[in-house]
Order: structure tokens, then sequence, then C-alpha cells
């Protein structure tokens, strides 16, 4: 199996052109090179399903190998669309048990992501959170109507713009049972009086700028929030390339966010 790489207006170019150009890029040279999948899940595929509105949302999905029904995570990209990235922590969850889905947040506008982070960016910033919300929605009914999983024992987690994004979803979903916002930037303090799922926030050292929530979510989310901010690492430690990545603070935001997915999904 391979793997393709898969509200605000943009400042004007001119409008419509600007958004044209843009998405022209996709019908040409708009994938990076053909790779497979992470050797750590046994089976990974692209698939295609539609939202409320009948656009299609397009996904990429990493089964675990195991005998029994799995849990489920749904990952959520960062503001420059989904790179190559997004899918191997796909398959780094399937390796843990779960079967991962990780929507292209842009495709049911778009038909998928750029092939450079700052047209992801740009295209990102015109998304409004209903269309957001939507997709993940259909999302999760996808994953959740798979044959394999377990029926609505679902958590979410997200990077940059994606872990706010986890905030604004688990506060529209009732049903999600974990959420883990990676230094995600709470953008409305009333979304955490509709959170129903257990919390774990991860925040970079340097990140002031969403660090500074960090009180707020407690208060207001009590023992259903544990947050950590770790040591000499920055926004977007996660990713390589980020100040901190590949540290022993990296491996234990990993391991701790391994740890609360167990617990929160009853994962053996």
């Amino acid at each position: 199996m391979q793997r393709t790489r898969g509200s605000t207006i943009v400042p004007i170019i001119s409008g419509i052109a600007f958004i044209a150009a843009i998405a022209g890029g996709f019908v040409a040279g708009r994938h990076s090179p053909a790779k497979y999948h992470d050797a750590v899940t046994t089976h990974g595929e692209w698939v295609k399903f539609a939202n409320a509105k009948g656009d299609s949302v397009r996904a990429y999905v990493a089964y675990p190998e195991r005998s029994d029904k799995a849990p489920t995570v749904i990952v959520i990209h960062e503001i420059f669309g989904m790179t190559d990235w997004e899918p191997t922590m796909g398959d780094r969850f399937a390796a843990k048990g779960y079967i991962a889905i990780v929507p292209d947040l842009l495709s049911s506008r778009y038909g998928m992501s750029p092939p450079t982070t700052d047209s992801g960016r740009k295209l990102v910033a015109t998304l409004n959170d209903a269309g957001v919300i939507a997709d993940l929605d259909a999302s999760y009914k996808y994953v959740n109507g798979l044959p394999a999983a377990q029926k609505d024992n679902t958590g979410i987690i997200g990077f940059c713009w994606g872990g706010g994004t986890v905030w604004k979803y688990a506060a529209a979903n009732a049903k999600v049972k974990a959420a883990v916002p990676c230094y995600g930037p709470l953008s409305d303090t009333t979304l955490l009086t509709s959170i129903k799922a257990q919390v774990l926030g991860v925040y970079g050292q340097g990140d002031m700028r969403v660090n500074a929530m960090m009180p707020v979510e407690q208060r207001l989310l009590g023992a259903r929030f544990a947050g950590d901010s770790y040591i000499g690492t920055g926004h977007g430690f996660l990713k390589p390339g980020r100040t901190g990545y590949g540290t022993p603070e990296y491996d234990r935001a990993l391991k701790n966010i391994d740890t609360f997915f167990a617990e929160q999904l009853d994962h053996k």
C-alpha cells in the first residue's frame, strides 16, 4: 500500500483568483514522492466518505493487528494541512492497538491538501468551524462504523491548529471519551463548559502564547484535565525539525499520551 501526501478570509491577491491559483496547483506535480506506510502498522489505506453536505472527505486509516475490536483515535493535522507526517502518527497509534483515522480537513473543499505548507496554511485559513466540525463528524461516523471498531470508544488528538480544533470538537461531540490538544490554542473558554471528555494537554515550555490558558483550563475542567509543559521544548515539538523533537521530553510526552489513551479508552 502506498501513501501519497495527501470564518476567516485570506488576504486578497484577489479573492477567488487566489484560491483558484492555489487549487490549480493540485492538478500537476502536487504530490511529494510516494512513500510506503510505516512498518509499525500491518495495514494502512486511503479512503473517502461523504460529510453531511455530501462533500467527499479524504482520510488515511491505519489498522492494528489484533483479534478483537479496537478503540479508535482521530488524528487532526496542523495548520499546514495534511503532510506526510500525520499519517505516520496514525501508523504509530495502530501499532499501539487502535484504529486511527487521519482526515484531510482541506479535502472536502479543495480535494486534498496542497504540496507546500505555505499554501496549506493559506487554505486552512479559509475554513470555518462549522465545516471542520462537519468533516470531523463524518470521520467519527466512518471510523465508528467499521466492523473492526469498538463503537463510540474514541479519542481525538491534534497538533497546533489541530490541537485548537481538538478543543472545539470535544465541545461539539459529547461522545468523545478522550481528548489530547497538543500545543493547541484555546480560542474560547466557553468551550470548556461543554466538554465531557477527559483531557490531556501537551505543551511546549517555550510556547507561552498557548500555555497562558493552562490555569483557566485546569480551573474550569477540574479533575477532567491534566496538562504538562515539557522542559526545553517549543511549539510543535512532536514533529521533526521542531525545538525539543527527539529529546527525552519528547519521549516522555509520547509515553504520557499513550498512557492516557490506554486509561481512557479501556485499551488492553
